[in-house]
Order: structure tokens, then C-alpha cells, then sequence
């Protein structure tokens, strides 16, 4: 049916409004467009003690249409150099590598994404 939420776009509603009523220390959320709840502006606050104490870095969440069974993509807009941000931004790490065994053999299974992920336990690091 025509205009129907998907289980996709129920799920990031639901994930969005989580994470706002119990939010993640140094990490925002919000919609880029209202009418797209695939795709998130996000800004992170350096964690204190680090290289990034004090900066406020944005980037932008792109997740799939059939999130959760593939991970989001992120990208930052703003400056930021760290060994898993590529120039152009976008960041590398297994967590959002998609499920099952890396082609490459590089990481195991475990360390790559999975349906049970949510938004709130990327951004806590697990």
C-alpha cells in the first residue's frame, strides 16, 4: 500500500525518539529533512582527555532501506582527521561493515554489524 511506513522507517522513528529521551553523552541526532528518516545530521563533542576534547564534529547517518539488516553509512561534514575517516569523510570501522564474514579476512564476524544493532549502541562504541 502506497504511503505506508516501512518496518525500516517505524524502526529509525523509534530509535530517534530513544535516543532523545535518553540521550548518548557527546552525541545528538536529528533529521537532515523532516520528511526522510533515513538520513540523520549528527553532531559528536570530542570525549574529554583526547585529541578531540572540545571539538564539535557533524557528520551525516544514510541508513539502507532495509535497516536493520544492513548498517548505516557514516559521513562527516566537518573537518576530521583520524585514521578511519577516509578525506572524503567517510568512515571505515568493522561495526558498519555489513553481516557475516569479511571477503577479506580481515575481521571476524563479530566485529561487523548485525540486525540487533540499534543507533544507540553504535554511537556507545559496541
Amino acid at each position: 500500500m502506497a504511503g505506508t511506513p516501512s518496518q525500516a522507517s517505524l524502526l529509525l522513528q523509534k530509535q530517534l525518539k530513544d535516543l532523545a529521551k535518553n540521550p548518548v553523552d557527546g552525541f545528538s541526532a536529528g533529521l537532515v529533512d523532516d520528511s526522510n528518516v533515513f538520513e540523520w545530521q549528527v553532531t559528536i563533542i570530542g570525549p574529554p582527555d583526547t585529541l578531540y576534547d572540545g571539538g564539535y564534529f557533524n557528520a551525516i547517518m544514510t541508513f539502507p532501506q532495509n535497516y536493520p539488516n544492513s548498517p548505516p553509512s557514516v559521513r562527516f561534514t566537518s573537518g576530521m582527521w583520524h585514521p578511519n575517516v577516509y578525506p572524503d569523510g567517510r568512515v571505515c570501522i568493522s561495526i558498519l561493515h555489513p553481516p557475516g564474514e569479511d571477503p577479506s579476512g580481515y575481521e571476524l564476524a563479530s566485529e561487523r554489524w548485525t540486525p540487533v544493532h540499534t543507533v544507540g549502541l553504535l554511537v556507545q562504541g559496541t
